[in-house]
């Protein structure tokens, strides 16, 4: 029986705000590191494409392909993710893991939660923690929260809400951070602004072919790593 949901359910319109954010957040990464809106809008990126990851758990007819196909751009994405951001130290970098591989792995341990296969969930959940994946388990905990609160949408708005609360005792001493006079908050708390993409429901439904998504990430990295080398000469 097809699950559902109670939640914005208008995905393509969601990843294709979660692209352009993290487009910008890339942009901003890679040409001007110093001025932090180019990351505060990055922010909403990552919860986003969360969110319609479990939409994706819960609707898609093969989980297997589902889980196959980022897996293989995982690996396809990832000497593109070091030429664009470290270019310099290739080698040191190797097991810098692109967001695909958080994705991957944070929705295999989601669907290993859902069908109560916990070595499937613990396969998961312990490289995550133990791995430099780009993330963390962030993206685990945010497809559980997505998950157990789908018909639930206000409960799942606190609990997204409250897993950023830390992120308002930031640092003076990050650049990244939103400085107020004497008080700080990290960067992190901007993600709160995905909040409306997901509780509130839209109906844009672009059409936009499935691939694009996949495609647009290691692309866009090229594009990036390109421009360096044009910016650099």
């Amino acid at each position: 029986m097809q699950e559902k949901l109670r939640t914005n359910l208008d995905t393509n319109f969601i990843k294709l705000v979660a692209i352009i954010c993290m487009t910008i957040d890339h942009i901003g990464g890679a040409f001007f590191p110093y001025v932090p809106v180019f990351r505060w809008i990055g922010r909403l990126a990552f919860p986003l494409f969360c969110y319609c990851m479990t939409v994706g758990m819960l609707y898609t007819h093969d989980i297997k392909k589902y889980l196959l196909r980022l897996g293989v751009f995982a690996l396809i994405s990832q000497p593109f993710w070091i030429l664009a951001f470290n270019a310099d130290d290739i080698l040191g970098n190797i097991f810098n893991l692109n967001i695909f591989f958080t994705l991957f792995v944070s929705l295999l341990a989601a669907w290993g939660f859902k069908e109560k296969k916990w070595w499937l969930f613990a396969a998961g959940a312990v490289p995550l923690c133990a791995v430099n994946f780009d993330y963390s388990i962030t993206g685990l905990i945010l497809m559980l929260i997505f998950y157990l609160c789908r018909n639930k949408p206000w409960l799942g708005a606190v609990l997204y809400t409250i897993s950023y609360l830390p992120a308002l005792w930031g640092s003076m001493e990050d650049p990244l951070a939103l400085k107020i006079g004497s008080y700080a908050a990290g960067f992190e708390i901007f993600a709160l602004f995905a909040l409306p993409f997901i509780y509130l429901h839209t109906n844009v439904r672009p059409r936009i072919p499935k691939w694009f998504f996949y495609v647009y990430y290691p692309a866009h990295l090229l594009v990036i790593y390109l421009v360096s080398l044009f910016v650099n000469v």
